[in-house]
């Protein structure tokens, strides 16, 4: 990719709108720029003081973005098709795109290069990178679980984990920790794999087809959303914590665990049947606030590395950043 596809932030105009918060109740920020839904959002760690934030859309263009303010910074160019997961490496240096044009995608994040394309045989769904970054793992339509090597440059580098495991489109895929990956699937199944043997640590069959499976920022808890039902598990011994049944479609859930700011752990959630998203209390369950200001379904939540706000997608098209510390932060300079 060139320089003048890649454009630096300081000659583009910010996506952000930063109309001053009532008293009653915090504006969260609006980050444009995408033409079609935004399905997947994912924060990268801390690197220098900050982080990064970037975005899937079915525009076949992913972005990045400032994690704090919203500023867009860049937009990988190259895809032919929907972008259907994005994330970032552990220090931000490279991005992975799942894509709908039978491909992933492994990114310069620095200068918008591809490094890497990972051909496929259908949609590519999902893509996370190893706890090191020398390694991608993929899933989709296909049914088949993949881990690349990143130090060989084409699809030689290929590993399939579980022939023949998955009944249906795998939808998630993450990193426990960097012997062991978690799959999702429609079949409503989730397998945790030893990727040294490549033989199945432990399954769980949750009620609905799932619809989305992360991990909490602290990379503790993995957090699961199917039909209008949650799920919790511990990260390490892979232990179901808590299950939840909610009134209302959860295409997407993200905890945030207690702090000395927010001593009450809570969880967002969104999804299909309305525009609004919906805070929980963690241990009783209950619904504790109702954020509005998409206009559209709402695919993808996520919290930021250090909880101070977190992040949501919409079929809308644009992002939306709410503050979640009592504190003044970021752009909420005031409030």
């Amino acid at each position: 990719m060139s320089s003048d596809q890649y454009p630096t932030p300081q000659k583009s105009p910010s996506p952000v709108q930063t109309s001053k918060p009532s008293a009653a109740r915090i504006v969260p920020l609006t980050c444009h720029g995408h033409s079609r839904p935004v399905v997947h959002l994912s924060f990268s760690q801390f690197v220098d003081d900050n982080y990064f934030l970037i975005s899937a859309c079915k525009d076949g263009n992913p972005m990045l973005r400032d994690g704090i303010t919203g500023d867009w910074i860049g937009t990988f160019i190259g895809h032919k098709g929907a972008i259907w997961q994005a994330r970032l490496s552990r220090t931000a240096s490279l991005a992975a795109t799942a894509s709908a044009d039978f491909s992933a995608k492994i990114w310069d994040a620095f200068t918008g290069e591809t490094l890497h394309t990972l051909n496929h045989n259908h949609i590519v769904r999902c893509v996370t990178f190893s706890p090191d970054d020398t390694c991608v793992a993929t899933g989709g339509p296909e049914k088949k679980l993949r881990m690349f090597d990143l130090n060989r440059p084409d699809n030689a580098g290929a590993t399939e984990i579980g022939v023949g495991a998955h009944n249906g489109s795998i939808r998630t895929v993450s990193w426990a920790d960097p012997n062991i990956l978690v799959s999702g699937s429609e079949d409503k199944y989730i397998r945790w794999w030893d990727v040294r043997s490549k033989d199945i640590v432990s399954t769980y069959m949750v009620d609905e087809p799932l619809a989305s499976c992360e991990f909490s920022t602290d990379g503790k808890i993995l957090n699961v959303s199917a039909g209008k039902s949650v799920y919790f598990f511990d990260g390490l011994s892979r232990t179901l914590l808590k299950s939840i049944k909610t009134e209302h479609d959860c295409a997407t859930v993200a905890l945030h665990p207690p702090t000395s700011d927010v001593p009450t752990r809570k969880f967002v959630t969104g999804g299909a049947g309305d525009t609004w998203v919906r805070v929980y209390d963690f241990d009783s369950g209950r619904e504790l606030e109702l954020n509005k200001g998409h206009h559209g379904p709402i695919w993808s939540a996520s919290f930021s590395p250090d909880g101070n706000l977190y992040a949501t997608g919409s079929e809308d098209g644009t992002i939306k950043l709410w503050k979640y510390t009592p504190h003044p932060y970021g752009l909420w300079m005031s409030t």
